[in-house]
């Protein structure tokens, strides 16, 4: 399946693009925010999208409603978890996956966590998750693992706010610091893309107090 192709949504068609198909797990990547032009085209989400095939996922990207040929507009995050939870049931009903992963990029990091918290998926991954500008504070967590990757010159979203978070939270994700990487990871997407698939390979906890040194490709 190719991008450009829909599927009915609750508000009318959403865009999606499935890659990597055939595999046992599965994993729904949202995309930033649709008004300063998030997409599923964007670089981080692709990227990800890569890293992932990589490990043997397939991966659902999919265009928010407004975006792209997805109809409806902008909601405020509202519509667009609504848009999440049509995706992962069509995903389950279509695909049958063994394992549902979540994934979101800025904006989309809020998406995939809130749909974190309504359904039983197996991995969580946020990258830069703009806590600076939506809710994330809520009194349940991920049941899930949880990865979160952050840079250390995020221009967005302030790195020490988010980890100062992620110290606060009662079961904290595990933590990759990519020092010289702002908000987007211009420059960083081979090293963002080698760190998702290191850290999957591996296993490894990323602790706050070190900067991680992510090997070479």
């Amino acid at each position: 399946m190719h991008a450009g192709q829909c599927i009915a949504g609750p508000h009318g068609q959403i865009e999606i693009c499935v890659e990597n198909p055939g595999f046992s797990t599965c994993a729904i990547i949202c995309h930033p925010h649709p008004l300063y032009g998030g997409s599923m085209t964007n670089k981080v989400v692709t990227t990800t999208a890569k890293a992932l095939h990589t490990l043997g996922i397939t991966t659902v990207r999919f265009n928010f409603r407004g975006v792209g040929k997805s109809e409806g507009q902008y909601d405020e995050g509202r519509g667009e978890c609504q848009d999440l939870m049509h995706l992962l049931g069509w995903v389950k009903n279509t695909y049958s996956p063994d394992a549902i992963w979540l994934a979101g990029f800025s904006f989309g990091a809020y998406i995939a966590f809130q749909g974190s918290l309504s359904w039983p998926c197996q991995q969580l991954i946020t990258l830069a998750p703009a806590i600076s500008h939506c809710n994330f504070s809520h009194n349940s967590l991920p049941r899930c693992p949880w990865l979160l990757i952050q840079g250390d010159e995020d221009e967005v979203v302030d790195p020490k706010e988010v980890y100062r978070w992620v110290e606060s939270l009662s079961t904290p994700p595990d933590l990759i610091r990519l020092p010289q990487a702002g908000h987007f990871f211009h420059g960083k997407l081979l090293e963002l893309k080698e760190a998702i698939i290191h850290y999957f390979t591996h296993r490894q906890v990323h602790k706050l107090n070190r900067i991680d040194i992510i090997p070479p490709p």
